[in-house]
């Protein structure tokens, strides 16, 4: 038994403390899911907030046969697409520094470019794009984009998460794909810019 189950089993048994073992093991993830689809720190910490009280609440219908932080991250996803839902939340930022253990903000960096400060200006107008373009999705196709391309989940545990089946998570990252390339072209040309690598 890993060190996640032996915790899981002694939650379940209602060890407050070894459900605070399992949030402080967590936490950065899932703040971190939750800042992507909220877009800031706010809506990101009162989601994630709200993901541990459901996920402590549940404790007793989870089965050590999933992956806990995989079964930990579908009720975030469902929390933050119902909140979205509800409260039309602030579309999300790629841009939004995130917090790291010690309390500090970290920011999202884009690797040096050698103190080129045109190719720096490039590259954050390109961000731009991409964030522009993820608010055109609609949140069935973001939250697929989210959990594949930015958080590197495998399409079974997208699957899982979302509770679709694997054919529907291909067919909305497709769709989510298409748009987002035709989105970044048209607002590109909008914006008198070419997209990185189609010069």
């Amino acid at each position: 038994m890993d060190e996640t189950s032996i915790l899981v089993k002694r939650a379940k048994e209602n060890d407050l403390s070894a459900f605070e073992e399992l949030v402080h093991i967590h936490q950065n993830r899932v703040y971190a899911l939750c800042l992507q689809f909220s877009g800031n720190h706010d809506d990101a910490q009162d989601l994630a907030q709200d993901a541990f009280i459901q996920a402590y609440r549940a404790l007793g219908s989870f089965r050590n046969e999933a992956d806990f932080g995989t079964w930990l991250h579908r009720i975030t996803v469902n929390i933050c697409l119902n909140s979205k839902r509800k409260n039309k939340m602030k579309p999300l930022s790629l841009d939004e520094p995130y917090q790291s253990e010690d309390g500090s903000e970290i920011r999202h960096e884009v690797a040096g470019t050698d103190g080129d400060p045109l190719r720096d200006l490039e590259e954050k107008e390109f961000r731009g794009l991409v964030q522009a373009a993820l608010k055109s999705l609609s949140d069935e196709h973001r939250a697929v984009l989210i959990l594949r391309e930015i958080e590197g989940y495998s399409y079974e545990e997208v699957s899982s998460m979302i509770g679709c089946s694997l054919g529907t998570v291909k067919s909305r990252l497709s769709r989510a794909r298409q748009v987002m390339r035709r989105r970044m072209t048209e607002l590109a040309r909008e914006a008198g810019e070419d997209l990185p690598g189609r010069r």
